[in-house]
């Protein structure tokens, strides 16, 4: 059931910024992260997907931002916490390298559906997320500019492709385009490196760990993320409800325009010819991999919110 407008969104309590840090710590809680990190760091070349949105989704968004905000405030217990997630990142981001020309190039409108399927299975979470705080009119219309500027960008973009040359400015300037999709969650930056024709070969460099590719990316990508995750957390503090509706319209808007760009195309005459695959197979096999998606994450959402309870009662006890 959805939460009722409300006009006055601020009569709602604050959950403190670094709750996330209170949360029991167990070894099943260590694997969460660790899978959590996974998704996230194959979103980020994962061409329709953001990295930011699955950040988002998994709930692990907030606090990337604050502890990039303010990376000296409780220290060591960020570092314990983000262990997980930053080794899952690693690893999603290199296995799905390795499989991108693979599996992927063959099967792709099946494999963005399964991540799709993601999205659509903590929306409800991440739509009560979004109005803890309550929500107005403004919020409504926040969220519904949102997913139509992102839906026509990333439509726009995907409808035409140009070469550009590589070099180490150009791999610079795409990890800074990464870093993009972390703070702003609906940027799907792998569309972005695919129209520049830069996608197949990042997954290249990344998959043979060629440096000259590797390590312009992630300086990008580090100097992008600490430049602006201060301004992201001020701005979550201060408008926490029109930041969380924005974010909403971003992942509905990606999440729609996936459909024309990347997975509607895979079904003419010349991607299921690409693919050895009949159009009922082709459908059946991307509706099932939807369903996966949609209850995989749905199961996930579930045991996320059975944590955040938890959560909860500790620090109400606290109190």
């Amino acid at each position: 059931m959805s939460e009722p407008i409300s006009s006055n969104p601020t009569s709602v309590q604050k959950p403190p910024a670094d709750g996330y840090l209170n949360e029991p710590e167990s070894i099943s809680a260590w694997l969460i992260r660790l899978v959590k990190g996974i998704l996230v760091g194959i979103g980020f070349i994962l061409p329709g997907l953001s990295g930011g949105v699955l950040a988002v989704i998994f709930r692990v968004y907030d606090p990337i931002i604050r502890f990039l905000a303010k990376p000296f405030h409780r220290f060591g217990k960020n570092v314990l916490y983000f262990i997980p997630i930053g080794i899952g990142a690693v690893i999603g981001i290199v296995l799905f390298s390795v499989v991108v020309d693979a599996a992927f190039g063959r099967f792709a409108a099946q494999f963005i559906c399964l991540f799709i399927g993601f999205v659509v299975g903590t929306f409800p979470s991440l739509y009560r997320t979004a109005g803890r705080q309550g929500r107005t009119t403004t919020h409504w219309i926040i969220l519904a500019v949102a997913a139509v500027v992102i839906f026509a960008i990333m439509l726009i973009g995907g409808q035409s492709m140009i070469d550009v040359t590589p070099n180490w400015l150009v791999w610079l300037g795409s990890g800074a385009l990464i870093g993009l999709g972390v703070i702003v969650p609906g940027m799907s930056p792998s569309n972005f490196l695919i129209y520049f024709g830069l996608y197949d070969k990042m997954a290249a460099g990344i998959k043979d760990f060629d440096f000259a590719v590797i390590v312009p990316l992630t300086l990008g990508l580090i100097v992008c993320v600490l430049v602006f995750a201060k301004a992201a957390a001020w701005a979550f503090d201060h408008y926490y409800a029109g930041m969380y509706h924005f974010i909403l319209g971003m992942v509905i808007g990606s999440s729609l325009a996936i459909f024309p760009t990347v997975v509607f195309p895979t079904f003419t005459a010349s991607g299921l010819a690409e693919a050895n695959l009949s159009l009922p197979v082709a459908l059946i096999f991307a509706i099932v991999m939807f369903i996966v998606g949609t209850i995989a994450s749905w199961l996930f959402s579930k045991l996320e919110d059975k944590v955040a309870i938890q959560r909860e009662a500790i620090e109400a006890a606290a109190s």
